[in-house]
This record gives C-alpha cells, sequence and structure tokens, in this order.
C-alpha cells in the first residue's frame, strides 16, 4: 500500500543528477533571464519585427501582472514576437535557425523556438488560431544559456532570410 501511495524509491544516480542540476539552477536562470532581456531588446528594435511580447515591455492591463509577480529585473525566459512577413516568413525564419533548436519545448538550457501557426497550432482555422492569440508571423522563443552574443546573430541572420 505504501509504494501505491508515494512511489518508489529514486535510484541513487537520479538522485544525484537531480541534486546536480538543483545546485546550478539560480545560475541557469538568471542567464536565461539575462539573455532573454538582450534577445527581446534586439527583436525590438528591428524593423522586420512588428511586436514583441516579453514582460519587460507589456503596460497597462497586459503590464499588471508581471509588475505584480515578477521581481523587478527578472521577466523569465520566453519571448513572443511577430515577423512582419506573416506565416510565410514565420516558416522560413525557423527553417533559417541554425543554433535555436526547433522544439515546442520550454525551460531547456537550449534555445528553443516554435512557429504556432505552421505546427503546434496548424490544426486550427485562422480565426482559431487568433482566437488563441496566434498570429501568422508569431514566433515563441525559449532562451537557454548559450552565450547572447551568437543567439542575437542567429535570429538576426534567420530574420534576414524570412
Amino acid at each position: 500500500m505504501l509504494l501505491r501511495d508515494i512511489g518508489a524509491a529514486i535510484s541513487p544516480q537520479n538522485a544525484f543528477q537531480l541534486i546536480q542540476g538543483l545546485e546550478t539552477l539560480p545560475l541557469r536562470l538568471r542567464q536565461h533571464n539575462d539573455n532573454a532581456i538582450k534577445v527581446a531588446e534586439f527583436l525590438k528594435s528591428h524593423p522586420k519585427v512588428s511586436n514583441v511580447v516579453f514582460p519587460k515591455f507589456q503596460t497597462g492591463v497586459a503590464g499588471e501582472p508581471a509588475a505584480r509577480y515578477l521581481k523587478p529585473g527578472f521577466y523569465g525566459a520566453l519571448v513572443g514576437f511577430e515577423l512582419k512577413g506573416g506565416r510565410e516568413a514565420g516558416r522560413r525564419f525557423i527553417d533559417a535557425l541554425q543554433l535555436f533548436y526547433h522544439i515546442a519545448n520550454i525551460g531547456d538550457a537550449r534555445s528553443l523556438a516554435i512557429h504556432p501557426s505552421t505546427t503546434t497550432h496548424s490544426q486550427l482555422s485562422a480565426d482559431d488560431q487568433l482566437a488563441t492569440g496566434v498570429t501568422p508571423g508569431y514566433v515563441r522563443l525559449s532562451i537557454g544559456i548559450e552565450h547572447p552574443d551568437d543567439l542575437i546573430a542567429d535570429l538576426a541572420q534567420a530574420i534576414d532570410a524570412a
């Protein structure tokens, strides 16, 4: 009965790996956040990007949750943005990335990118996509711990290719 209620004991190797990951978590989260700020600022200034969704830039009603729940200067690692070229620009952007992994996950040590309109939300109609907040050129990034200059260089070349 106890096994059913609390599960099996973790193996020694799994416990070691879990502890190793937890010990460096604060360092990794700081790097995720610092990189995301630099990436978001780069995207905000890019002429082919029409909108950046990042807590640092949210104002009014959209900015209230960030102000209420996030520590000053800590915004997390997720950055969304809208490419001016729409759906095809989003597809070309993803295809051109070299450093970012094209995966729907978030929170990895590696940087990840997804174009929801052509992947996770592609089974929805255009109206349903818009109702869920997925616009044709929207791209979601989960920023990792790589060097920010490398991330920005990859994004710049992919935006140019889009």
